[in-house]
């Protein structure tokens, strides 16, 4: 019989947080707030500004292109790395979340939009999405994620 010791489960711990958000403009801070508590809690606070920037546009894309509600999922990975995702109604996944498109450059000074996607694909470390069907939940639209880790942390400092 085979067994594993706590210390083992240990060497790459994962956990995951869910918030479901209303479609209200306050979803991002409420988002912002709880990503600081998670972050804190599983003493991570140095991911804290990428990741806030980070899911600071996912939530705010998803309220402004999406007519429902949301749900925020963070996921640690080890110790150093953190997951973000955002789940919407809306099907539609914006490049270059959708892998045809290459990728985001740098956005125009007099454009009124488009700088949220840039900023994800310059401080996260890999991002993607995929629509997700009806299925028993009835849950359509997509997932948008991406990820942040020291490395990201490291280019925030310099930028």
């Amino acid at each position: 019989m085979v067994t594993v010791s706590p210390s083992e489960c240990e060497v790459s711990p994962t956990w995951a947080y869910a918030l479901q958000l209303p479609h209200d403009p306050r979803a991002a801070r409420i988002a912002r707030v709880t990503l600081r508590a998670v972050l804190a809690g599983h003493d991570m606070s140095q991911l804290q500004d990428s990741a806030e920037l980070l899911a600071t546009e996912l939530v705010t894309n998803a309220y402004r292109y999406s007519s429902g509600p949301a749900t925020l999922r963070l996921r640690g990975l080890a110790h150093t790395r953190l997951r973000v995702s955002v789940w919407d109604a809306n099907p539609h996944i914006p490049p270059p979340f959708d892998k045809r498109s290459g990728p985001v450059g740098p956005v125009p000074p007099e454009a009124d939009r488009g700088r949220g996607l840039f900023l994800v694909c310059h401080y996260a470390q890999a991002w993607g999405g995929y629509p997700l069907g009806g299925g028993l939940s009835g849950r359509g639209g997509k997932l948008l994620w991406c990820e942040v880790g020291a490395s990201a942390v490291d280019r925030a400092a310099v930028a």
